[in-house]
Parts: structure tokens; C-alpha cells; sequence
């Protein structure tokens, strides 16, 4: 699998509890716009809309070479999961007020397009803030260690 893009933002506002690989219905445009690297999942998100779901405010820039025959870039795309799939996250989402976040999107090794969905919690305040210090601490501790060996 090669990674096309990653949902930076997502590891960072959500704690993430168990991810799922799922199928994504595209138009040829958006293939070759995906290809190229040229998707955003920044704010985008899953939800279950009739037994179907839906990958929303992701934004896929428009492919050049389509002119006229491109894609809206912030159209709804559907996700390919099992039913059974489906109903699991379906009840998990409505119990435990868990929400689902595009994580990754990947290329396999027989051309087709994946996109990694988590099911996730979102942090607190409080909670980035440690993260950050976190980062910071260890930031600083590696400096230090790399001025010792000098």
C-alpha cells in the first residue's frame, strides 16, 4: 500500500480507537486527481446516511486535462463497507457518541483507491495542550542529547 495523503490534523483533534479500510466510489477525474496527490482531508468526515456511508467535505482538486468533464471537488463520495460493517459502526456511533474520521488515503497494489476511516473521539482542550508539551519536552531532550554527543 502507498500512502497518497494523511490526515495530520486528525491524530492531533481525535483520539483514535480502531481504524477500518474501506472502498471509495470515485469518477475518473477524481482518480487521476487522487494519483497525483492532490486531495485534502482536513476537515473532512464519515457519516451513516440510509445504511450508506458517506464520505463528506473532502476535497479533491479538479484534474486539468478533464476540462469540462471534471467533478464537483466537495461532492459527497460514497464508502464501500459490508453491511455488517456498516451496522457495527452504526451502533457504536449512536452508544458511545464515537464519530468517524478519514485518516489515510492509500493506493494498493492493484490500482485501486482505499481510504482508512477511525472511529474517534475528540480530545479536550486540555488534552492537545499535554500533547503539545509533550512534543515540546521530548523536542528539547533530543537537542540536549544531540549537544552531549558533540
Amino acid at each position: 500500500m502507498k500512502s497518497i495523503s494523511v490526515n495530520k490534523k486528525a491524530f492531533f483533534n481525535y483520539e483514535i480507537f480502531e481504524s477500518l479500510e474501506a472502498g471509495i466510489a470515485l469518477q475518473g477525474s477524481e482518480v487521476k486527481s487522487i494519483k497525483e496527490g492532490r486531495i485534502s482531508l482536513k476537515d473532512s468526515y464519515a457519516e451513516i446516511k440510509n445504511g450508506e456511508v458517506l464520505l463528506v467535505q473532502c476535497h479533491i482538486s479538479p484534474y486539468e486535462a478533464a476540462n469540462r468533464f471534471n467533478h464537483d471537488p466537495l461532492r459527497p463520495r460514497k464508502l464501500l463497507l459490508h453491511r455488517r460493517e456498516i451496522k457495527r459502526l452504526t451502533g457504536k456511533i449512536k452508544e458511545k457518541g464515537f464519530t468517524l474520521v478519514p485518516t489515510k488515503v492509500m493506493l494498493n497494489d492493484k490500482g485501486r483507491i482505499k481510504i482508512e476511516i477511525s472511529l474517534a473521539k475528540g480530545k479536550r482542550v486540555y488534552e492537545k495542550k499535554d500533547v503539545i508539551k509533550e512534543r515540546d519536552r521530548d523536542r528539547e531532550l533530543r537537542r540536549e542529547l544531540k549537544r552531549a554527543r558533540r
